[in-house]
């Protein structure tokens, strides 16, 4: 049985007040949530962040992950510098990051194996953008960004990530793919990570990533193969995100 993920990324957003506060909100309620928890904050809260969530039950998560172990790569972040923060995941290859840094699906997949080598649990980003959902093409766009994963991790591996399924035209927009719409996407991830190992493909958590909010989680989660959320806007408000957290349970 998958147990539900409920993500919070905060993208470039935070402050060491700001943070505090939120912080301390999840503390208080997301305490005896039936679904895993995690928050993935930018790099210069990941000390603020492991000293306030020690003990909570709450995972810690960066948001990027260099595909280097180490060495002259100035501004890049190596995974075992996460790990030393007590990271538990990482992001790789969310659409802000293809986007606006010119990220392949080649890189993402390296990205993918650096995290995995040092024991973080990377989450997987794939989607299409609105043009791309208009011409008919998201089974293949979607296929190609996650099989450049498949390729670059053994088949052992595949059990040890989490993807996240995030429409491009739905981030931020306040658009949101139909549970129906969500649902024959992840149930086409399901089926490609099959591909490379059945077994293990039966137990990845696949989260939905599009504008997911309180109004909406309960439908989106009681998918068959929605495992979770990969909750932008709404994780920076302590009350949204715990009424989605409630609504996995």
């Amino acid at each position: 049985m998958r147990r539900t993920l409920i993500a919070g990324n905060w993208k470039m957003n935070g402050s060491l007040e700001a943070n505090a506060i939120l912080l301390r909100g999840l503390q208080a309620g997301a305490g005896s949530a039936e679904a895993d928890v995690a928050v993935c904050v930018p790099a210069p809260y990941l000390a603020q962040a492991q000293v306030a969530l020690a003990g909570t039950g709450i995972a810690l998560g960066a948001q990027d992950v260099s595909a280097h172990a180490s060495g002259a790569f100035t501004g890049e972040v190596a995974a075992s510098m996460l790990q030393d923060f007590g990271c538990q995941f990482v992001i790789v290859g969310h659409s802000e990051r293809r986007t606006y840094h010119c990220e392949d699906d080649a890189l993402v997949g390296q990205k993918a194996r650096a995290a995995l080598a040092v024991g973080l649990t990377p989450i997987v980003c794939v989607g299409e953008t609105a043009g791309q959902r208009d011409a008919g093409r998201t089974g293949e766009i979607v296929s190609a960004q996650l099989d450049a994963i498949l390729d670059a991790l053994e088949s052992s591996d595949i059990g040890r990530i989490v993807v996240a399924y995030e429409p491009v035209w739905a981030i931020g927009t306040g658009k949101t793919a139909t549970p129906e719409m969500a649902q024959e996407v992840h149930g086409l991830i399901r089926q490609r990570l099959a591909s490379k190992n059945p077994a293990a493909a039966a137990g990845v958590q696949i989260l939905y990533g599009g504008s997911m909010k309180p109004d909406n989680a309960r439908e989106l989660l009681a998918m068959p193969d929605i495992d979770g959320g990969l909750v932008g806007g709404a994780a920076l408000k302590a009350v949204d995100f715990i009424a989605i957290i409630e609504a996995a349970g």
